[in-house]
Protein backbone atom coordinates (compact mmCIF):
# COMPACT_ATOMS: atom_id res chain seq x y z
CA UNK A 1 0.00 0.00 0.00
CA UNK A 2 1.45 3.14 -1.21
CA UNK A 3 -0.07 6.31 0.49
CA UNK A 4 0.81 10.07 -0.37
CA UNK A 5 0.55 13.16 2.47
CA UNK A 6 0.13 16.56 1.24
CA UNK A 7 1.87 18.20 4.00
CA UNK A 8 0.55 22.01 4.19
CA UNK A 9 1.81 24.46 7.12
CA UNK A 10 -0.91 26.59 8.34
CA UNK A 11 -3.34 24.07 9.82
CA UNK A 12 -0.57 22.53 11.52
CA UNK A 13 -0.42 22.38 15.50
CA UNK A 14 -0.31 25.54 17.37
CA UNK A 15 0.15 27.51 14.05
CA UNK A 16 -1.39 30.77 14.05
CA UNK A 17 0.01 33.82 12.62
CA UNK A 18 1.79 34.81 9.81
CA UNK A 19 5.11 34.37 11.34
CA UNK A 20 4.75 30.84 11.94
CA UNK A 21 4.92 29.60 8.86
CA UNK A 22 7.33 32.29 6.75
CA UNK A 23 10.38 30.90 6.48
CA UNK A 24 13.67 32.55 7.80
CA UNK A 25 11.39 33.99 11.31
CA UNK A 26 11.89 32.62 14.73
CA UNK A 27 8.41 31.12 15.05
CA UNK A 28 9.05 29.32 11.55
CA UNK A 29 12.23 27.70 13.32
CA UNK A 30 10.07 26.03 16.02
CA UNK A 31 6.86 25.39 14.12
CA UNK A 32 9.24 23.61 12.00
CA UNK A 33 9.36 20.80 14.51
CA UNK A 34 5.86 20.97 15.22
CA UNK A 35 5.07 20.76 11.41
CA UNK A 36 7.39 17.83 11.60
CA UNK A 37 5.85 15.69 14.57
CA UNK A 38 2.21 16.06 12.93
CA UNK A 39 3.97 14.46 9.94
CA UNK A 40 5.62 11.96 11.86
CA UNK A 41 2.71 10.96 13.72
CA UNK A 42 0.47 10.15 10.42
CA UNK A 43 3.83 8.26 9.36
CA UNK A 44 3.34 6.34 12.03
CA UNK A 45 -0.42 5.18 12.04
CA UNK A 46 -0.04 4.95 8.29
CA UNK A 47 2.81 1.74 8.36
CA UNK A 48 1.19 0.49 11.87
CA UNK A 49 -2.19 0.05 9.51
CA UNK A 50 0.04 -1.69 6.72
CA UNK A 51 1.27 1.00 4.38
CA UNK A 52 4.67 -0.31 2.81
CA UNK A 53 5.27 2.85 1.33
CA UNK A 54 4.28 6.73 2.27
CA UNK A 55 5.68 9.55 0.66
CA UNK A 56 5.53 13.32 2.00
CA UNK A 57 5.27 15.96 -0.48
CA UNK A 58 5.95 19.50 1.18
CA UNK A 59 3.14 21.39 -0.14
CA UNK A 60 3.51 25.32 1.70
CA UNK A 61 5.23 28.11 0.41
CA UNK A 62 8.63 27.31 -0.72
CA UNK A 63 8.49 23.80 -0.01
CA UNK A 64 11.69 23.39 2.34
CA UNK A 65 10.06 23.47 5.56
CA UNK A 66 10.24 19.72 6.50
CA UNK A 67 12.90 18.58 8.96
CA UNK A 68 14.54 16.19 6.74
CA UNK A 69 16.62 14.83 10.14
CA UNK A 70 14.15 14.30 12.11
CA UNK A 71 11.40 12.95 9.44
CA UNK A 72 10.30 8.96 10.06
CA UNK A 73 13.15 7.04 8.58
CA UNK A 74 10.34 4.67 6.91
CA UNK A 75 8.78 7.60 4.90
CA UNK A 76 10.72 9.46 1.52
CA UNK A 77 9.81 13.14 1.27
CA UNK A 78 9.43 15.26 -1.92
CA UNK A 79 10.97 18.52 -1.14
CA UNK A 80 11.38 21.89 -3.04
CA UNK A 81 9.66 23.59 -5.80
CA UNK A 82 8.82 23.56 -9.26
CA UNK A 83 6.57 20.70 -9.37
CA UNK A 84 3.70 20.04 -12.10
CA UNK A 85 0.82 18.97 -9.52
CA UNK A 86 2.32 21.52 -6.49
CA UNK A 87 0.39 20.38 -3.91
CA UNK A 88 -0.28 16.85 -5.34
CA UNK A 89 2.21 16.36 -6.96
CA UNK A 90 2.70 12.53 -6.99
CA UNK A 91 -0.87 11.28 -7.05
CA UNK A 92 -0.81 10.21 -10.40
CA UNK A 93 1.98 7.59 -9.53
CA UNK A 94 -0.20 4.65 -8.56
CA UNK A 95 -0.59 5.59 -4.73
CA UNK A 96 -3.85 4.23 -2.85
CA UNK A 97 -4.58 6.86 -1.10
CA UNK A 98 -3.60 10.64 -0.05
CA UNK A 99 -3.54 12.09 3.56
CA UNK A 100 -3.90 16.02 3.48
CA UNK A 101 -2.23 17.20 6.29
CA UNK A 102 -2.18 20.85 8.05
CA UNK A 103 -4.47 21.69 5.87
CA UNK A 104 -7.02 24.97 5.86
CA UNK A 105 -9.94 26.84 4.74
CA UNK A 106 -10.41 28.88 1.48
CA UNK A 107 -9.81 32.05 0.98
CA UNK A 108 -13.15 34.22 1.83
CA UNK A 109 -14.32 31.64 4.60
CA UNK A 110 -13.45 31.90 8.13
CA UNK A 111 -10.63 29.73 9.56
CA UNK A 112 -7.11 30.40 11.11
CA UNK A 113 -4.83 31.61 7.92
CA UNK A 114 -7.62 30.87 5.72
CA UNK A 115 -6.45 31.68 1.86
CA UNK A 116 -6.52 29.56 -1.43
CA UNK A 117 -2.85 29.59 -2.72
CA UNK A 118 -2.05 33.06 -3.02
CA UNK A 119 -2.19 34.52 1.04
CA UNK A 120 -4.47 37.41 0.66
CA UNK A 121 -5.05 38.60 -2.56
CA UNK A 122 -7.72 35.95 -3.97
CA UNK A 123 -11.06 36.58 -2.22
CA UNK A 124 -12.83 33.51 -3.18
CA UNK A 125 -12.32 30.42 -5.68
CA UNK A 126 -14.96 28.14 -7.15
CA UNK A 127 -14.92 24.66 -8.80
CA UNK A 128 -18.62 23.98 -10.73
CA UNK A 129 -20.49 26.51 -8.74
CA UNK A 130 -18.90 25.62 -5.40
CA UNK A 131 -16.28 27.70 -3.10
CA UNK A 132 -13.58 25.72 -2.97
CA UNK A 133 -11.04 25.22 -0.55
CA UNK A 134 -7.30 23.98 -1.35
CA UNK A 135 -9.03 21.00 0.02
CA UNK A 136 -11.72 20.67 -2.19
CA UNK A 137 -9.45 21.49 -5.44
CA UNK A 138 -6.61 18.61 -4.46
CA UNK A 139 -9.85 16.34 -3.92
CA UNK A 140 -11.36 16.65 -7.32
CA UNK A 141 -7.67 16.19 -8.48
CA UNK A 142 -7.05 12.97 -6.07
CA UNK A 143 -10.51 11.67 -7.50
CA UNK A 144 -10.01 11.99 -11.27
CA UNK A 145 -6.72 9.39 -10.15
CA UNK A 146 -9.19 7.56 -8.14
CA UNK A 147 -7.27 8.42 -4.78
CA UNK A 148 -9.43 8.29 -1.82
CA UNK A 149 -8.80 11.39 0.15
CA UNK A 150 -8.00 9.42 3.62
CA UNK A 151 -7.40 11.90 6.23
CA UNK A 152 -7.25 15.83 6.71
CA UNK A 153 -5.81 17.46 9.95
CA UNK A 154 -5.83 21.35 10.41
CA UNK A 155 -8.59 23.35 12.28
CA UNK A 156 -11.84 22.58 12.87
CA UNK A 157 -12.99 24.78 10.18
CA UNK A 158 -11.22 22.54 8.14
CA UNK A 159 -12.46 19.45 9.33
CA UNK A 160 -16.16 20.87 8.24
CA UNK A 161 -14.82 21.79 5.20
CA UNK A 162 -13.38 18.61 4.39
CA UNK A 163 -16.57 16.67 5.50
CA UNK A 164 -18.24 18.04 2.83
CA UNK A 165 -15.46 17.18 -0.37
CA UNK A 166 -14.86 13.96 1.24
CA UNK A 167 -17.05 12.49 3.36
CA UNK A 168 -15.50 9.61 4.02
CA UNK A 169 -12.24 10.48 5.33
CA UNK A 170 -11.32 10.82 8.99
CA UNK A 171 -10.57 14.16 10.30
CA UNK A 172 -8.45 15.38 13.19
CA UNK A 173 -8.98 19.36 14.56
CA UNK A 174 -5.36 20.43 15.98
CA UNK A 175 -6.89 23.34 16.93
CA UNK A 176 -10.30 25.98 17.13
CA UNK A 177 -10.57 28.92 15.50
CA UNK A 178 -10.96 31.51 17.16
CA UNK A 179 -9.70 34.09 14.49
CA UNK A 180 -7.99 33.98 11.80
CA UNK A 181 -4.81 34.67 13.96
CA UNK A 182 -5.95 32.90 17.13
CA UNK A 183 -7.08 29.66 18.06
CA UNK A 184 -7.38 27.12 20.88
CA UNK A 185 -4.17 24.82 20.54
CA UNK A 186 -3.31 21.32 22.13
CA UNK A 187 -0.81 20.42 22.79
CA UNK A 188 1.75 18.31 20.61
CA UNK A 189 1.63 14.98 22.68
CA UNK A 190 -1.97 15.37 22.15
CA UNK A 191 -2.20 15.99 18.71
CA UNK A 192 0.49 13.68 17.79
CA UNK A 193 -1.93 10.60 19.39
CA UNK A 194 -4.85 12.08 17.38
CA UNK A 195 -2.99 12.10 14.20
CA UNK A 196 -1.55 8.72 15.00
CA UNK A 197 -5.05 7.15 15.64
CA UNK A 198 -7.22 8.63 12.83
CA UNK A 199 -4.20 7.74 10.17
CA UNK A 200 -3.93 3.80 10.98
CA UNK A 201 -8.03 3.91 11.25
CA UNK A 202 -7.99 5.83 7.42
CA UNK A 203 -6.46 2.78 5.97
CA UNK A 204 -9.09 0.77 5.52
CA UNK A 205 -10.25 2.93 3.06
CA UNK A 206 -7.17 2.38 1.08
CA UNK A 207 -6.71 1.43 -2.39
CA UNK A 208 -7.63 3.02 -5.79
CA UNK A 209 -10.92 3.31 -7.17
CA UNK A 210 -12.06 4.09 -10.93
CA UNK A 211 -10.44 7.14 -11.68
CA UNK A 212 -13.33 10.35 -12.60
CA UNK A 213 -11.73 12.22 -15.51
CA UNK A 214 -14.37 15.33 -16.64
CA UNK A 215 -13.90 19.02 -17.37
CA UNK A 216 -14.44 21.61 -14.59
CA UNK A 217 -15.13 25.24 -14.58
CA UNK A 218 -12.88 27.34 -12.43
CA UNK A 219 -13.76 30.81 -11.16
CA UNK A 220 -11.45 33.15 -9.10
CA UNK A 221 -12.30 36.64 -7.34
CA UNK A 222 -9.61 38.99 -6.48
CA UNK A 223 -9.08 41.90 -4.22
CA UNK A 224 -8.32 44.22 -6.54
CA UNK A 225 -9.08 44.62 -10.36
CA UNK A 226 -5.81 45.01 -11.91
CA UNK A 227 -5.25 41.45 -10.41
CA UNK A 228 -8.41 40.20 -12.47
CA UNK A 229 -7.18 42.17 -15.59
CA UNK A 230 -3.44 40.54 -15.12
CA UNK A 231 -5.08 37.13 -14.90
CA UNK A 232 -7.15 37.49 -17.57
CA UNK A 233 -4.12 37.81 -19.95
CA UNK A 234 -3.91 34.23 -19.42
CA UNK A 235 -5.00 32.35 -23.10
CA UNK A 236 -8.66 30.62 -22.18
CA UNK A 237 -8.95 32.97 -19.06
CA UNK A 238 -12.29 35.21 -19.30
CA UNK A 239 -12.44 38.40 -17.29
CA UNK A 240 -16.31 38.24 -15.80
CA UNK A 241 -16.71 41.33 -14.11
CA UNK A 242 -14.04 44.00 -12.40
CA UNK A 243 -12.60 41.37 -9.66
CA UNK A 244 -13.10 37.93 -11.08
CA UNK A 245 -12.44 35.69 -14.07
CA UNK A 246 -13.14 32.50 -15.03
CA UNK A 247 -12.03 29.31 -17.43
CA UNK A 248 -13.32 25.87 -18.19
CA UNK A 249 -10.67 23.14 -18.32
CA UNK A 250 -11.07 19.65 -19.83
CA UNK A 251 -10.05 18.02 -16.96
CA UNK A 252 -8.75 18.64 -13.39
CA UNK A 253 -5.31 18.12 -14.04
CA UNK A 254 -5.19 20.82 -16.63
CA UNK A 255 -7.91 22.97 -14.68
CA UNK A 256 -4.91 22.91 -11.17
CA UNK A 257 -2.35 23.74 -14.07
CA UNK A 258 -4.21 26.20 -15.29
CA UNK A 259 -4.65 27.61 -11.81
CA UNK A 260 -1.27 27.95 -11.26
CA UNK A 261 -0.76 29.77 -13.94
CA UNK A 262 -3.35 32.33 -12.91
CA UNK A 263 -2.39 32.69 -9.19
CA UNK A 264 1.27 33.33 -10.73
CA UNK A 265 0.21 35.75 -12.57
CA UNK A 266 -2.12 37.74 -10.68
CA UNK A 267 0.68 37.52 -7.92
CA UNK A 268 3.60 38.91 -9.79
CA UNK A 269 0.54 42.05 -10.57
CA UNK A 270 0.70 42.61 -6.60
CA UNK A 271 2.75 45.97 -5.94
CA UNK A 272 4.09 46.63 -2.32
CA UNK A 273 1.71 48.64 0.02
CA UNK A 274 -1.30 49.24 -2.52
CA UNK A 275 -1.05 45.69 -3.64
Amino acid sequence: MRILISADMEGVTGVTWTDDVVAGTEPWQRFRRLFTGDVNACVAGLHDAGATDVVVNEAHSAQRNLLLEELDPRARMLTGRHKPLSMMQGVDSGVDGVVFLGYHTGAGEEGVLSHTYLENSITGVWLDGVRASEGRLNAALAAEHGVPVLLVTGDDRTCADAAEYAPAARSVAVKECVSRYAAICLPPERTAEAIHYAAAAAMERAGRGEPDPRPHRVEVEFDAAHLAAAAAVVPTVDQLDVRRVGYDAPSMTAAMKAFKVVTTVAGRAIQDLYG
